[in-house]
């Protein structure tokens, strides 16, 4: 499976970390996960750009997470494609109902399938995938990808290939489980420790929750302008608690597992 970060930022723009956005291929499988302002530029700029791209899971309905929406099913239907998938937490269908209603044009442009998933076991795009609810100011799904099973006893070994996208959310116990054995985190840490903020973690928070778990490598996302220049204090600030691998993630930075 390799994973491509296509937007690393936050709901403030800096010039140089588009919106939430994420791509995943393994073979002929793709699957695009969250779709924020800028992803949609990111993704052009990938081998498989939108053309390539017919499944998309989003966390949840923020708009630094669903902004390109609109924009990729244009961008699909006047390339003369034909289908895309939309999947996301309970709510997604009149997300793109009212987005359908405002820009009644795109209505009928392409054969629009729209599914609902939960904290639980599904497919999508030929990946398996396991949502959990995070904590965060909207309900939010965290995923985990490539497990063949979905229950506990899968995560009591080390699963080799085993991808796990925070979304946004606070550090707590039960997402930092849901990670385990993963061989790659991406995980919400959008301010250093010095801002008081709900319903994102700062690092120490984050550090403290992943001690004592089992993770190949952690990539911190979804930075606000205000981690700028403040990097390498963030990841001293986790390596106090956590002695994991942890990095920050940077737009168009790809990782493969296996």
């Amino acid at each position: 499976m390799r994973i491509t970060f296509l937007g690393t930022g936050s709901a403030m723009p800096t010039g140089e970390r588009s919106q939430t956005g994420l791509l995943l291929t393994d073979g002929d499988r793709r699957l695009l996960v969250d779709c924020g302002s800028g992803v949609l530029h990111s993704l052009a700029r990938t081998d498989v750009g939108y053309e390539g791209v017919s499944s998309l899971l989003l966390t949840h309905h923020h708009l630094d997470h669903v902004s390109d929406l609109m924009p990729l099913m244009k961008a699909r239907w006047l390339a003369g494609e034909e289908h895309l998938e939309i999947v996301g937490p309970e709510g997604t269908k009149s997300l793109v109902d009212g987005l359908l209603d405002v820009h009644e044009y795109m209505q009928d442009r392409l054969d629009l399938t729209v599914r609902e998933v939960g904290p639980h076991g599904f497919e999508v795009a030929g990946f398996a995938v396991e949502g959990y609810e995070t904590r965060h100011s909207m309900y939010c799904l965290a995923y985990r990808f490539g497990d063949s099973e979905s229950d506990a006893e899968a995560r009591e070994t080390e699963s080799r290939g085993v991808f796990t996208f925070s979304g946004d959310s606070e550090a707590f116990e039960g997402l930092a489980s849901f990670a385990e054995g993963s061989a790659i985190l991406a995980h919400d840490c959008s301010f250093p420790d010095d801002v008081d903020v709900s319903g994102h973690p700062t690092p120490a928070e984050l550090g403290e929750t992943l001690a004592g778990h089992e993770i190949g490598r952690v990539y911190l996302t979804h930075l606000y302008p205000h981690t700028e220049g403040r990097h390498e204090e963030m990841l001293e600030s986790i390596a106090e608690r956590y002695d994991g691998d942890v990095r920050i993630a940077d737009d168009g930075l790809s990782v493969t597992i296996s």
